[in-house]
């Protein structure tokens, strides 16, 4: 996965497709990610001890990877690899500099 923690991605597809935000999960083994201010569902919830009023609260769904792209100074960018003295790094493959 080219996509990982803290990265700015923007959305390309989808209900929220023009929404950028910050990753804020990753689960790399069902390619899916959590995006700040994306995919945000509604979820009732029962009041967990007697006298408290149940609520209904927002929550942050997850998202598949392939419907996000990196952004580079606001500019959706597709990533690539180079290996730099036996590192593998993340590389822009519209300029070619490091990520």
């Amino acid at each position: 996965m080219k996509i990982k923690k803290n990265d700015n991605v923007i959305v390309i597809s989808g209900a929220s497709k023009g929404k950028t935000g910050k990753v804020l999960a990753t689960m790399k083994d069902r390619d899916l990610i959590v995006v700040e201010g994306v995919n945000l569902k509604k979820k009732a919830q029962k009041a967990t001890k007697a006298g408290q009023k149940g609520q209904i609260i927002e929550k942050l769904m997850p998202i598949n990877v392939s419907n996000v792209m990196l952004v580079e100074n606001n500019k959706p960018v597709r990533t690539g690899y180079k290996i730099l003295k036996d590192k593998k790094v993340r590389v822009s493959k519209k300029t070619g500099k490091e990520i």
